[in-house]
């Protein structure tokens, strides 16, 4: 008996002197092996996350940005979690058109603000490909000194297909970095237009660049984003571009005094600066900390991060509602049949939603 035990044994075994095929790159086996582990779990996160570790903060905002509905639950977890540590930052949006610096003013503001101390997170929208839907990171290779700080981080996230290129998820972005740490976030839009309104809804204070002599084209726009502008900063004042500007600044100041009062209890200022020659950057903090100090003792500031939390609170109802209505598989269905009677007459725009809406 001990012998066929035996037998069945050496039957199984493997013949002595075979060894890995000589084409098998080692590394790569490694890279394989590494790629098995197991994922981190929502605890992992929130752990290197509030320890401030970069990995981890962007593993998590990929979880947000994901569109994968369990990653979306995993995602909700970690920021639920994260919230404790939270809301203790200044957030910044930075707006102005394509050509007025921003990327360049952005890299010399954030150095300044982390030369004096403070941890700084750049959220940069991305202009999406509209073929793959990828971003392009353009200002990840724009700010090449700021991206190699220790306390700077820079995430470009793809604008998609979301009102004004503004991503929807910038806000829970906000949180998470302001977990892992960073007392200052910036906050840039893609250019001019709508998104303005998305981003002016999420941050404290919203500074727009401007470019003298660079014409009074989109007014109904411009006068838009100068009624939601706490500061407006004259880019590329150097040069012979200096007269022009200090101009322009005369002329800003001017138009302002025209707008009505903000709730803020805080008059819009302007300045100068030049983001490539790193001038009156420090002017620009400078005017920040003071607009921080008028609406902390008047309470605005928390007034308006309140106000802030009930319109994303409706927007999210908004969004789920409307999300769960078009992922229905009734809705789909009935949704191809109504357009077919549209289209053929039988029925109107009107007539077709009121159905569908009444399902």
């Amino acid at each position: 008996m001990a012998k066929k035990d035996q037998t069945y044994k050496s039957a199984l075994h493997e013949k002595d002197g075979i060894e890995p095929p000589e084409t098998l790159n080692k590394n790569s086996a490694k890279s394989i092996k590494f790629k098995r582990k197991r994922q981190p779990s929502v605890d992992d996160l929130v752990t290197g996350i509030t320890s401030g570790n970069i990995t981890d903060l962007s593993r998590a905002i990929t979880l947000v940005e994901s569109t994968n509905q369990t990653h979306t639950d995993k995602a909700q977890k970690i920021i639920t979690s994260c919230l404790p540590y939270a809301n203790d930052s200044v957030r910044i949006g930075i707006t102005g058109v394509p050509g007025v610096g921003k990327s360049t003013f952005i890299e010399a503001f954030g150095s300044y603000l982390t030369n004096i101390g403070k941890k700084v997170a750049v959220l940069a929208v991305d202009p999406s490909s509209t073929l793959s839907k990828g971003s392009i990171l353009g200002d990840k290779t724009r700010m090449e000194d700021l991206v190699k700080d220790k306390n700077a981080f820079i995430r470009p996230s793809p604008s998609g297909n979301s009102l004004g290129g503004v991503a929807r998820k910038t806000r829970e972005t906000i949180i998470l970095c302001e977990a892992a740490g960073f007392d200052t976030i910036i906050i840039e839009t893609v250019g001019v237009g709508q998104s303005e309104t998305a981003v002016h809804s999420m941050v404290d204070f919203f500074l727009l660049l401007k470019l003298a002599g660079a014409g009074d084209e989109l007014q109904g726009i411009k006068r838009g984003i100068i009624e939601m502008a706490d500061a407006i900063v004259i880019n590329k004042a150097d040069g012979d571009n200096l007269k022009a500007a200090k101009s322009a600044k005369i002329e800003f100041n001017r138009a302002l005094h025209l707008y009505p009062e903000k709730a803020s209890g805080w008059s819009p200022k302007v300045s100068l600066c030049s983001a490539l020659k790193q001038e009156g950057i420090s002017d620009v903090w400078e005017l920040i900390e003071d607009y921080l100090k008028t609406t902390t003792t008047n309470h605005y500031f928390e007034q308006n991060r309140n106000s802030q939390n009930t319109f994303w609170l409706l927007q999210t109802i908004e969004e789920r509602l409307k999300s769960n209505f078009y992922n229905s598989a009734m809705i789909k269905d009935e949704l191809q049949k109504q357009v077919e009677l549209i289209e053929t007459g039988k029925t109107t725009p009107f007539a077709a939603a009121e159905y569908l809406l009444s399902l």
